[in-house]
């Protein structure tokens, strides 16, 4: 009897301190340092939620840079890779389609690999450097950008490159949301 009673006292004590006191401390925490990532890192423009900083947005408005594919159409709930192997004919016809895509805009010009390929969450918010200025013609064009705009386009791009995490921990990036709002404001 004994050790039924000391078993269900350390159940009920390590559901109480791994179950209710150290999510708390950890949301406490979270609630004092990291304000805006606790509540998602939600965007607001003229006082309405458009997106998070942290999930990709869809755009196909040319005016605006475009995302990464997503095998999941940027949907939150079946996030994740399409789990489709090279073999896969429809993995290869997406990848042809993008390609085709791609290349009617880039007039010849080596197209990223992150505009082709999917994240593996496909949510991804973030492209390459190289991804995003490779569509910033199309933007200047379409936005009939004079040279001083072009100019302050690029300074834009190059201000928004987020460095590796710890200087080493992936490559340099740029979020894509936040780049299309500080667009609409050149």
């Amino acid at each position: 009897m004994k050790l039924i009673r000391e078993s269900l006292f350390l159940l009920v004590a390590m559901t109480i301190l791994t179950g209710v006191i150290y999510p708390l401390f950890c949301f406490g925490i979270g609630s004092l340092f990291f304000k805006d990532r606790i509540n998602g890192s939600i965007i607001a423009k003229d006082g309405k939620e458009i997106g998070s900083s942290l999930i990709a947005q869809k755009f196909k408005d040319p005016k605006y840079f475009f995302s990464r594919p997503s095998s999941g159409d940027y949907a939150t709930v079946p996030s994740g890779a399409s789990n489709k192997g090279p073999t896969s004919k429809d993995l290869v016809a997406a990848m042809d389609q993008r390609k085709k895509d791609w290349q009617n805009e880039s007039g010849g010009k080596s197209i990223p690999a992150d505009l082709l390929f999917a994240s593996g969450s496909g949510l991804d918010p973030h492209l390459s450097p190289e991804a995003v200025r490779f569509q910033s013609e199309r933007i200047a064009s379409v936005r009939k950008l004079d040279p001083e705009k072009i100019k302050k386009l690029n300074a834009l791009i190059d201000s928004m490159i987020e460095e590796p995490t710890f200087g080493f921990l992936g490559k340099p990036r740029i979020n894509i949301l936040l780049l299309n709002l500080k667009l609409d404001a050149l």
